[in-house]
């Protein structure tokens, strides 16, 4: 998985090198339908910068897509008359992440559409969280 954007499916797609069922731009984020949909309107919307992880988005990036995420959504639901929408982030290899570009999966949902929560992809559930392990994190948080 490369993070060179020269060979980034989703740089060339913005530079229109490549074609995509574009559904909304802005400045700084673009929404088009996934070419693999898990329901009727799924929807990416990436960054227009190449960006692999989260964390590496600069404020302007992160409002950028969070406010198209935020109009998608809203057009999901009037448009597709979907009932909710569950928003997914694969940030990095280890979460699922393929194409090495931030992207925000949202995919229009139905009471009764069989797909669960996303509690529902990890078969296993990790220890009850700690004080200690609050504290670390907020440490770190305190001083970004």
């Amino acid at each position: 998985m490369s993070s060179d954007p020269s060979s980034c499916i989703f740089c060339k797609i913005v530079a229109g090198q490549v074609p995509a069922r574009i559904v909304a731009r802005s400045e700084g984020a673009l929404a088009f339908l996934d070419v693999q949909p898990l329901a009727e309107g799924h929807t990416m919307v990436i960054p227009t910068h190449h960006h692999q992880h989260l964390p590496d988005l600069c404020p302007e990036d992160v409002d950028a897509v969070f406010r198209l995420v935020q109009r998608v959504a809203r057009a999901q639901r009037e448009v597709l008359g979907a009932e909710a929408v569950t928003l997914g982030v694969n940030d990095g290899a280890a979460a699922g992440q393929v194409v090495p570009h931030l992207h925000v999966h949202l995919v229009p949902r139905r009471g009764g559409d069989g797909a669960g929560n996303v509690h529902a992809i990890f078969p296993t559930r990790a220890e009850p969280p700690t004080d200690a392990l609050a504290k670390r994190l907020a440490g770190v948080l305190q001083q970004s």
